[in-house]
């Protein structure tokens, strides 16, 4: 829930500054000059972590919107580009790496949008441009924002008008309602972070229950829209095989195979300075104490053994489902690959041209 709203005084007489204002009539926002004084005010919280959710910072991005996702040259990057819409997230998984990524963590919105709008149309026009893959939900959640902005309405319309370039709102809400109804052209890839539901009882506070991100899907499906699943984080802990098991039959009792873009496979992993995070704000998570060493990209993952045990379990029972559908891993390597899935990528053109040759299928995209 949204508390305060500053607003940057470069941006105050921008239209979407008033938009948004709009939508919180029982908060007084405040002006105030930069970032600065709002990352002071929330650092001096007992929880900064927590207070930040509740504070929504209306600002410009004064660099580009499009960056390049943030992989590691020691493990596969599937070559995502990031449109970079704003930053933080209200809802509060104990995993997540934003808590140690933004210090202190703030929402902030970006609100210039016409210069955004502009570098989507430039990319989207220039003649002969390479395919791209873009999303929302690398530092935020791609949907979080749709009550406050209705930001879908403007963007999904845009990338239906070319064959070149295909978005991916991807979301652990059930914020679906304003994508009914809009001239998509399957071009915008609806795609949900799924978890067991244990996991998403005890590690994902304030997300929506696995139940309704499935009929938000479904509702998405009868729309027309592709869709696109990620299992992300995946976790170790007993039950784990039933447990992750019974969400792929959900999944696919609810959605067609055949309009599954892509489903990504990735363990837990996570930087050491957010270990004492978690410990401090979750004391009674126990999800950073299993076996772990440390990754060529500095972060603790599963002692290598075990993530292909959990990779093997969940491709298979995807198959048994979507034996056709396209399955990739999050920042693994050829080892991994080759054990988990049977071949690595690098052997087929490559993970970036796999994922392009799954949305030529799906969207209708030229590469």
């Amino acid at each position: 829930m949204i508390l305060q709203l500053f607003v940057d005084e470069a941006v105050i007489a921008l239209p979407w500054v008033q938009k948004i204002q709009q939508r919180f009539p029982n908060i007084t926002p405040v002006v105030v000059s930069g970032f600065a004084p709002v990352q002071a005010m929330v650092a001096e919280k007992k929880d900064p972590v927590s207070e930040g959710k509740q504070v929504l910072f209306l600002t410009a991005n004064r660099g580009s919107f499009f960056k390049k996702c943030p992989g590691t040259k020691s493990y596969l990057c599937c070559g995502y580009q990031i449109l970079h819409i704003g930053t933080y997230c209200t809802m509060d998984c104990s995993y997540c790496i934003l808590q140690a990524y933004f210090a202190p963590p703030v929402l902030q919105g970006f609100v210039n949008l016409d210069d955004m709008f502009d570098e989507i149309n430039r990319l989207t026009s220039t003649p002969c441009v390479p395919f791209h893959r873009i999303g929302t939900g690398e530092f935020t959640d791609s949907l979080l924002w749709e009550p406050w902005t209705d930001l879908s309405a403007e963007l999904v319309p845009r990338f239906a008008q070319q064959d070149r370039v295909v978005l991916e709102l991807k979301t652990k809400t059930c914020n679906v309602k304003n994508l009914k109804g809009l001239d998509h052209n399957r071009k915008t890839i609806v795609a949900w972070s799924l978890n067991a539901i244990p996991v998403i009882q005890h590690e994902e506070k304030g997300t929506a229950r696995l139940e309704a991100r499935l009929d938000a899907a479904a509702r998405c499906e009868a729309w027309g829209y592709p869709l696109a699943f990620h299992f992300d984080p995946l976790f170790f802990y007993e039950g784990w095989e039933k447990d992750y098991e019974e969400v792929v039959r959900r999944l696919f009792t609810v959605v067609s195979p055949k309009n599954v873009v892509w489903i990504s496979l990735g363990s837990f992993r996570f930087m050491p300075s957010l270990k004492p995070i978690i410990q401090s704000r979750f004391p009674e998570s126990k999800i950073v104490y299993g076996e772990f060493v440390r990754g060529l990209d500095g972060k603790m993952r599963y002692f290598k053994p075990l993530r292909i045990a959990l990779y093997r379990n969940m491709v298979r029972w995807i198959r048994t489902w979507a034996p056709d559908v396209t399955i990739y891993l999050c920042m693994e390597d050829e080892e991994v690959w080759d054990k988990s899935l049977g071949f690595v990528p690098e052997r087929e053109g490559g993970l970036p041209g796999l994922l392009d040759r799954a949305a030529e299928e799906h969207c209708g995209i030229e590469i």
